[in-house]
């Protein structure tokens, strides 16, 4: 499965729980997560979407563990299976 089709089934995910999810574009800044998860009631995470079995980079770990340290949710997604965790941990 690539990673445009799991990235797909986020999007539709959030939607369908009445929140959005646009992609981050940061630039200056690179390694920042691709997709900020907002959702109702001011809910907000972070999400890093791979195909399967792929790992973030180092860069982005570091910025992942930045937005941790501010005290923000970051997931690493690359596995369909893992979104309802993810949106039901946000």
């Amino acid at each position: 499965m690539r990673e445009v089709t799991i990235e797909k089934k986020l999007i539709a995910a959030v939607k369908k729980m009445g929140g959005i999810c646009p992609k981050w574009v940061s630039p200056g800044f690179d390694g920042m997560p691709d997709r900020i998860v907002l959702l109702p009631k001011g809910r907000i995470g972070f999400v890093e979407v791979k195909a399967p079995g792929e790992k973030p980079r180092p860069l982005q770990i570091a910025r992942h563990q930045l937005l941790q340290r501010l005290g923000f949710r970051v997931f690493v997604l690359d596995d369909p299976q893992q979104i309802g965790g993810i949106l039901d941990a946000i």
